[in-house]
C-alpha cells in the first residue's frame, strides 16, 4: 500500500478538484459557442414559466 505524505495528498486533492473545475468550465464555454443550444435553453426555461 502506498502512503503519501500528508502534503502532498492535500496537494494532489486540490490539483485533481482543480482540474475538475476547469474542465466543467470548459465544457460550459464551449456549450455557449453554438447558438442552437442557446435557443434551446432559452425556450426550455421559458416553457416553465
Amino acid at each position: 500500500m502506498l502512503h503519501l505524505p500528508q502534503p502532498w495528498v492535500r496537494t494532489l486533492k486540490i490539483g485533481l478538484a482543480l482540474l475538475v473545475v476547469v474542465a466543467a468550465l470548459a465544457l460550459v464555454f464551449g456549450l455557449y459557442t453554438r447558438p442552437d443550444f442557446l435557443v434551446q435553453l432559452s425556450n426550455q426555461l421559458w416553457a416553465c414559466f
